[in-house]
């Protein structure tokens, strides 16, 4: 899951940030990426000077630049939790990630007020007044500069803080096990079509890159990607002369010397011994007519691919003849 958390000053962002942080969340900040253009110009980081840096940037590189500079940096294996989220548009480019969810951390003024003088620092209103005063001209409505009620109003869910920290620590453990029975897993046929598709990646092939994973009892049992045969020379090293000649794709496919994915996953369990009878592989690319007769008579069972590959007719007619399930995912 990923937590974007909101909050006037004094809210108590940083303390449900600690929280999440000791559970393990990964921490982000939009203000860090101010503090560090802030930095780099020689000047002292004080809260008027990180509001009008982020001012400047969301006006020279646009309103949701400083999301857009987390987003990169999210994982997408950890739970996160990104702080001083303060314009729609930075919600907008967080909202992009399905995991993410905006948190609005609320306190009384008094209350915000009481904890801001227990922080002593020099530059933070000494009134009550003063304090109402200065979070007034915090409220933008400048499309630009940042804009807190705005942001507020989209809020997922609300985090009172007027209490103890313990009450807040409390609240944060039943909003955490909330989210957590809300938050998706990928379904099977996503999880195993997603370890091809990353298989894929070490594909040597200069042509296409395409994988194939065996599954068993929801178990792969074998992989492969389409290259050069073990032991020769990489495709991209031009181990292929078809695949490094200008050939039109489909074309020449009897002088390829790339074996595809879907083949080298069968051979690739016949080596190690494994069975694949009776198992489901998952493949990003439709499978040749090459590959349809090993998967045959391999005795696989299903077949599942991502996208469609253009010489697929015949391919398609004899994997139903030979009842092998096939279907697009």
């Amino acid at each position: 899951m990923i937590i974007g958390l909101t909050g006037r000053n004094a809210s108590g962002k940083g303390e449900v940030a600690d929280y999440l942080k000791s559970r393990g969340f990964q921490y982000f900040s939009l203000s860090d990426i101010i503090r560090e253009v802030i930095q780099r110009r020689g000047q002292q980081v004080t809260r008027d000077a990180l509001i009008k840096t982020g001012n400047e940037l969301r006006q020279q590189y646009g309103r949701g630049y400083l999301a857009e500079e987390i987003a990169r940096r999210l994982q997408e294996d950890r739970n996160c939790v990104v702080d001083s989220i303060r314009n729609p548009n930075e919600v907008r480019v967080l909202r992009r990630n399905p995991r993410f969810i905006l948190a609005n951390v609320i306190a009384d003024s008094a209350v915000r007020f009481r904890r801001m003088q227990q922080r002593q620092r020099e530059s933070d209103p000494q009134t009550l007044e003063g304090f109402r005063a200065f979070e007034e001209r915090e409220l933008s409505i400048d499309e630009d500069a940042q804009q807190l009620q705005e942001v507020e109003k989209v809020a997922d869910i609300t985090i009172e803080n007027n209490g103890t920290l313990e009450d807040l620590h409390r609240r944060l453990h039943e909003t955490l096990q909330s989210i957590a029975r809300q938050q998706k897993r990928p379904d099977w046929d996503t999880y195993f079509m997603r370890i091809a598709q990353v298989t894929a990646l070490r594909s040597n092939c200069i042509k296409r890159k395409v994988a194939a994973v065996i599954v068993r009892d929801r178990r792969v049992i074998s992989s492969g990607y389409n290259g050069t045969p073990r032991g020769t020379k990489n495709c991209y090293e031009g181990g292929c002369p078809r695949c490094n000649s200008t050939t039109d794709s489909g074309a020449s496919l009897e002088e390829c010397l790339c074996s595809h994915g879907e083949e080298n996953a069968i051979t690739q369990a016949a080596y190690h011994g494994v069975s694949v009878k009776g198992a489901t592989l998952y493949t990003t690319f439709a499978p040749c007519l090459l590959c349809t007769k090993m998967i045959i008579n391999s005795g696989i069972a299903e077949v599942v691919y991502n996208e469609e590959y253009p010489l697929n007719d015949s391919s398609f007619r004899l994997l139903q003849e030979a009842g092998v399930r096939c279907r697009k995912l």
